[in-house]
């Protein structure tokens, strides 16, 4: 087995493999990928279904990261930008360096360590009691019990809110096992009790306000432990009882039973969060919660037919029967000021980010917005 440090050869290698196909892809299986984290994944040859190059929208001459398909286990990204070296059985590996100026840096990830993922938003600087928080669940794979991520999230302490939460959908995850838990409580891992929102928080305007889902429970049937994790209070905004069970139900169903599950989507990345910052506040609870303006998605899906990716953002006044707009991530990231998918390369995510193409459109089946809110 042999290392070989040099881009040219690894991505002609890659090329290659993927214009043969799946079956000449199985020749090609990585054993060792190490990540800047630290972290190295080692794989066993017999067990790797196949792995396959991913491009952006810049075709082939845009490499965009490894894709990994595990049997009996959902498949797992690695972007070049996250990945220090790949080692193959009986090939090469090489040091990849697409360039990622605004990716979640070494210092990020020592808030969280999970925060090189693909669907994660570019940490927020500067802020004091911001939390980076995700959480796990055991499932079973390839017959081992192993921690998996469910969600992710970012919490500000001061505001006793949360900024955004992030996880991904694939069939693995979205398997139904379970039903609907419905046990509300503190988030343990917001260390600091003061910062917390609380169940007496949202008691006192029980009548008007629901406490609404980023992460929905609909979303997360695999096992009791990982729904019991949505319905932590660091997973929710107060949010209108019509807003909840009318448009955002209906937004949470779509993106569930028709994005995550269409025949081409491999895995959706999921982005749901709601405004906290001023000029976005609808207001105040009797508790002193913040009461969003708008809330939001960012999606962006991995389409294995062509091995692209597909971008879009959905923006939701906070209203009993609001009308949804759909905008690029460009638009959404203007509005909330907020970078997501920031560990893409950046050609990458540059392209991804504003195309309002046709084919986007019709890859989402909505039509573009280009109205200011």
């Amino acid at each position: 087995m042999k290392r070989i440090i040099m881009k040219k050869y690894l991505f002609s290698l890659l090329c290659l493999v993927f214009a043969l196909g799946i079956s000449a892809q199985n020749d090609k299986k990585p054993k060792i990928i190490k990540l800047k984290t630290g972290l190295e994944v080692t794989f066993v040859k017999d067990q790797i279904d196949s792995a396959r190059i991913v491009f952006g929208p810049g075709g082939q001459q845009e490499p965009l990261g490894i894709k990994v398909y595990v049997h009996d286990a959902e498949p797992v990204d690695y972007l070049y930008s996250q990945i220090e070296e790949v080692t193959f059985f009986e090939q090469g590996g090489e040091t990849p360096d697409e360039e990622n100026k605004n990716k979640n840096t070494k210092e990020d990830l020592k808030k969280n360590p999970e925060g090189w993922r693909l669907e994660f938003p570019r940490f927020i600087q500067g802020r004091e009691a911001t939390y980076e928080i995700t959480h796990t669940y055991k499932a079973v794979i390839q017959n081992k019990e192993e921690q998996v991520v469910n969600f992710s999230l970012e919490w500000d302490g001061q505001k006793k809110a949360n900024r955004w939460t992030c996880y991904q959908l694939y069939a693995g995850n979205m398997a139904k096992n379970t039903k609907r838990n419905d046990d509300f409580k503190e988030d343990p891992m917001i260390t600091n009790p003061a910062h917390r929102s609380t169940l007496a928080d949202y008691k006192s305007n029980s009548s008007i306000y629901a406490r609404g889902h980023l992460c929905p429970s609909g979303d997360r049937l695999y096992s009791v432990e990982q729904n019991k994790q949505t319905f932590y209070l660091s997973n929710m905004q107060p949010q209108i009882h019509g807003h909840n069970s009318g448009v955002w139900q209906q937004l949470e169903r779509k993106v569930r039973d028709t994005y995550a599950t269409a025949s081409n989507c491999d895995t959706l990345y999921v982005v749901k969060a709601a405004t906290i910052d001023d000029g976005h506040i609808q207001g105040y609870t009797s508790a002193g919660l913040i009461v969003p303006q708008y809330f939001y998605m960012a999606l962006l899906a991995y389409n294995k037919t062509n091995g692209t990716y597909h971008a879009l953002g959905i923006w939701s006044p906070h209203k009993s029967g609001s009308k949804t707009e759909y905008i690029t991530i460009d638009e959404l990231e203007r509005r909330t000021g907020i970078d997501f998918f920031c560990n893409l390369p950046d050609a990458t995510e540059e392209k991804v980010e504003a195309d309002d193409s046709d084919e986007n459109k019709s890859y989402w089946n909505v039509t573009f917005s280009h109205a200011q809110p």
